[in-house]
């Protein structure tokens, strides 16, 4: 629990660096960018492996380890499925959205084929939903 209280200050300083840096457009600043991805994710990679192994630590017996690496790890996988389809959904809708208003802007009759294909952008979300209720079911 410690470790995340830790991180959180981290991550909120390198969204700050990481936003003063996308307003420059310049080469050095994209590979700062990068670098800066690139210790994010490894500092949550760290976080992850602390999070799974952290039970096992201060657990009094190893059953009871055991079963909370499992359920924590089904808890983590729930969470990343709903992050990924949520950012996956967003893209979708991001794109299909302005090209149906573009569309829509040229010819109105379009409207109805339009929202099924922006409804169909917002189905990963659910799909993403689903798999985290499985999991979280499981854990």
């Amino acid at each position: 629990m410690i470790a995340w209280l830790i991180a959180l200050p981290v991550l909120v300083a390198a969204f700050a660096v990481t936003r003063r840096l996308m307003r420059r457009r310049s080469p050095a600043a994209l590979r700062s960018i990068l670098a800066a991805d690139g210790a994010l994710f490894a500092g949550a990679l760290a976080l992850l492996l602390v999070a799974l192994n952290g039970g096992s630590a201060h657990a009094d017996t190893a059953a009871a380890a055991q079963g909370s690496g499992s359920g924590s790890a089904a808890l983590i996988g729930a969470a990343i499925a709903v992050a990924g389809a949520s950012i996956g959904a967003a893209i979708a809708v991001a794109y299909t959205g302005a090209a149906a208003i573009a569309a829509m802007s040229e010819r109105p009759e379009l409207f109805g084929r339009a929202m099924v294909i922006v409804g169909l952008a917002e189905g990963i979300a659910i799909y993403g939903l689903v798999v985290a209720i499985i999991l979280i079911g499981k854990s």
